[in-house]
This record gives structure tokens, sequence and C-alpha cells, in this order.
């Protein structure tokens, strides 16, 4: 007898198939409030910004409502008993992870690679960029562009093709939701003083500064997103 292969569970798909039974077993009812994600990290073990993510799949398939600044509580009614969270082909953490590596080394690669043009652009766009500060899709068009430019920066199109396609898993369901609750409202603000000095390393033809700027531009993404607070 062949047996069917086990593949591994994401973690958030754990705590959130976890926190759906418990609400099934009447621990948690619907409309009370669940405890806070440290004290759910604290019981599980696991971290918060793990349970985060699992408090964003339950919301979206109707199990919770998270509202911001008050808690997370549970649905009531509650959805049919077989919805379970839709599992994304990778965690918004892996997503963010990613991108810091990978625009790390192109940032780098613009600071070699990039024209004078190309510079000349990028400043345009991040100058452009300190006037948007609404998280709106306008800002966010202007934001891509500031990033595929970089990654064309690098001479390489097949770089700058990733780039895309990275840039473009942030349309998740799961993303939108997390950036629509724990983006705070100068988020725009403070990612647009990244891009000034990410452009200034770049237009300095300073790799190693340019790779730093750009790295901590992510981390203070992910930062922002799976805050503490």
């Amino acid at each position: 007898m062949e047996l069917p292969t086990l593949k591994p569970e994401r973690l958030y798909r754990q705590i959130s198939a976890l926190l759906i039974s418990c609400i099934h077993k009447g621990q948690f009812l619907p409309g009370a409030m669940l405890p806070p994600e440290r004290e759910l990290a604290r019981q599980l073990g696991v971290s918060r910004s793990s349970v985060r993510e699992a408090l964003i799949a339950l919301e979206i398939t109707g199990w919770v409502e998270i509202r911001t600044g008050n808690g997370v509580f549970v649905a009531s009614p509650l959805p049919q008993a077989d919805v379970t969270p839709v599992d994304e082909a990778f965690s918004l953490k892996a997503l963010l992870n990613a991108r810091k590596i990978y625009e790390g080394m192109t940032a780098e690669l613009a600071a070699r690679n990039g024209t004078d043009d190309q510079r000349a652009r990028l400043h345009e766009l991040a100058q452009d960029l300190t006037g948007l500060n609404i998280n709106d899709e306008k800002f966010l068009h202007e934001d891509k562009r500031f990033h595929l430019l970089i990654a064309e920066m690098t001479g390489n199109e097949l770089l700058a093709e990733m780039m895309e396609y990275l840039w473009n898993k942030r349309k998740s369901s799961h993303f939108i939701r997390l950036e629509s609750h724990y983006a705070e409202n100068d988020f725009p603000r403070v990612m647009n003083q990244d891009h000034d000095s990410i452009a200034r390393a770049i237009a300095a033809r300073d790799p190693v500064l340019a790779r730093q700027c750009m790295e901590n531009h992510l981390q203070h993404v992910y930062d922002r997103l799976f805050s503490e607070t």
C-alpha cells in the first residue's frame, strides 16, 4: 500500500487550526475577545508575528474580527464549520525576509552598475514619493516604480523580472489585510525617509551603504507590520 506524502504545515496554519478548535469547544465564545497576541504567543510558545499571521488568516475566513486598537473578537455568528483559513503559498514573514535579502543585493549592484540617467530618475522618484503621505494606490504605484528601477539598475534583466515577481506577492489577501490593520498613518512618511537614504547611497556609488540602507528599509517595513505594540 502506498501512503500519501505528508506536507509540512506552516506554523500560522497550526495556530489557526488550534484556535478554531478552541472556538468549537467553547473555550472562546462568539463575540468574546481573544487573549492579547502577547499572551497567545506565550501560551503557545511561538512568536507574536506567527500569532498575528494566524489571526489575519482567521479574519479573512470569518472566524474573528480584528478591531485595531481594541483587540481581536470571535465572530458572531460563526462561519460554517467546514470553513478553514486559506493556505497561502508563503508566509508573510518569509516574503519580507526574502525581499530584505534580495533587495539588499540589488541595491548594492545598482550602486555599482547604474547609469547617470538612472541615478537621476531614482532621485526624482524619491523626491516625488516625499509628497505622498497616504498608503494608497498612488503611493504603492510610485513605491513599486522606485524598487523596480533599482532592480533595473543592476543591469541584469532577470533580476528586474524577479523583483516584479516578489513585489506582486504583496497583492495576496493576507498581506493586504495585514497592512490595512497594522500599517500606521505615518507609514509612507517613514518609508520615504528610507527611500531618500537609499537613493542618496546609490547616487554616491557606495554599494556597501546602499545595501545597508535597503536592508534597514525592509527591516523597518517588517517592524511596522509586526510591531510589538
